[in-house]
């Protein structure tokens, strides 16, 4: 399961938003519960209007969403590549996380008082960073000095990755993140088996006031971190973590209302779940029936074998075919008796890669 770790300094929203994305899928339907690992880590349900779309066209019993896993990790203060505060508790769940969702602070409340003393929203991202770099840099040198004794030896691989390393080290001496070196494809999936904490993929929750929702442009501190982001590749995401913590006490018709009359499509949570879904390349098939609608997730380019394989490994052992409708088709023609009828079903076999909202049926025989 994808496993999403929240970062960010004391009092910038990260626990108000933890909680509020474990309090929402309890509150959206039973359909979608809530199930608490640890006190800290929760599961919850990748929104997809889809499934009910098809739970009515089935008359299902049921319906199974795509899920992502939250951990919300303990605040970082200066010095935590070095222990300070919790850091060395810090920096070992984020390094088991796929992802790093780090919330930033984007608002003024002299209620609350900002740990560094002020609201600079990129201070603390490159406080963050910094950190997050140094321990690469630290993990780096270790591993040049294995490198460099293997190499001697005559390990090829070894080379390869003094190679990398040159790349990686200067960057990270800088205290950007390894994933700004400009690495390869190929030079990347050698790196993602370090498990350095900078290469992973990283949203910035931009955490601001009510008044920011409906225009968040005009906010000068979210413009600040989108421009940040831009330079690396990473999304975005602006919520109001406040204001996600009241809807929870909302039923699902006044949830909607009241972000209407914000002058808003959904919610922020909502998007924050399909934007980490989606930052590792993630979509998700479908199995329709009268017992269940579920979403499975795959990677994108997985081919048909092994999206079986993620109902049971029997199933991509003897795969034979799939047999698929593409959501948008099923949906218009009524029922995949009537998509099969207009010609719209295919039988697709081993080398068929899935695309996201195929609506699957695989044969098999083991």
């Amino acid at each position: 399961m994808l496993q999403a770790g929240i970062v960010g300094l004391p009092n910038v929203g990260k626990s108000t938003l933890f909680n509020a994305l474990t309090a929402q899928e309890a509150a959206l339907a039973a359909n979608y519960p809530f199930a608490t690992i640890e006190p800290n880590v929760g599961v919850v349900a990748v929104p997809d209007e889809r499934l009910a779309v098809l739970q009515k066209l089935n008359n299902a019993q049921k319906v199974v969403p795509a899920t992502v896993e939250f951990l919300d990790i303990a605040g970082l203060v200066r010095g935590a590549s070095k222990g300070e505060g919790l850091g060395n508790q810090f920096l070992a769940n984020i390094r088991e996380t796929h992802a790093v969702v780090q919330v930033v602070r984007c608002f003024d409340d002299d209620n609350i008082v900002h740990v560094e003393g002020s609201v600079d929203p990129i201070r603390d991202i490159e406080t963050i960073q910094i950190e997050l770099a140094l321990a690469d840099l630290a993990s780096a040198e270790k591993r040049r000095d294995k490198a460099i004794r293997a190499a001697k030896a005559g390990d090829k691989d070894a080379k390869r990755e003094l190679e990398i390393l040159d790349k990686i080290q200067p960057v990270l001496e800088e205290g950007r993140p390894a994933r700004a070196a400009g690495l390869t494809d190929d030079e990347r999936a050698i790196v993602r088996t370090w498990f350095f904490l900078t290469t992973k993929p990283t949203i910035y929750a931009a955490n601001v006031d009510e008044d920011s929702l409906s225009d968040p442009s005009a906010n000068q501190y979210v413009e600040r971190v989108r421009e940040y982001a831009a330079k690396e590749n990473s999304d975005v995401v602006v919520i109001c973590a406040k204001l996600e913590a009241e809807l929870v006490a909302l039923d699902e018709a006044e949830r909607l209302e009241y972000l209407k009359d914000l002058g808003l499509d959904g919610s922020g949570v909502d998007g924050l779940i399909k934007a980490a879904y989606h930052m590792l390349g993630l979509m998700s098939f479908l199995t329709a029936g009268e017992k269940e609608v579920r979403a499975w997730t795959i990677p994108i380019g997985t081919k048909a074998p092994q999206a079986a394989g993620e109902i049971h490994s029997d199933i991509e052992r003897g795969f034979i075919r799939a047999e698929i409708v593409s959501y948008d088709d099923l949906v218009s023609c009524g029922s995949r008796k009537a998509a099969l009828e207009k010609g719209l079903a295919r039988v697709e076999g081993k080398d068929y890669i899935m695309q996201d909202g195929d609506v699957v049926d695989f044969r098999f025989n083991v």
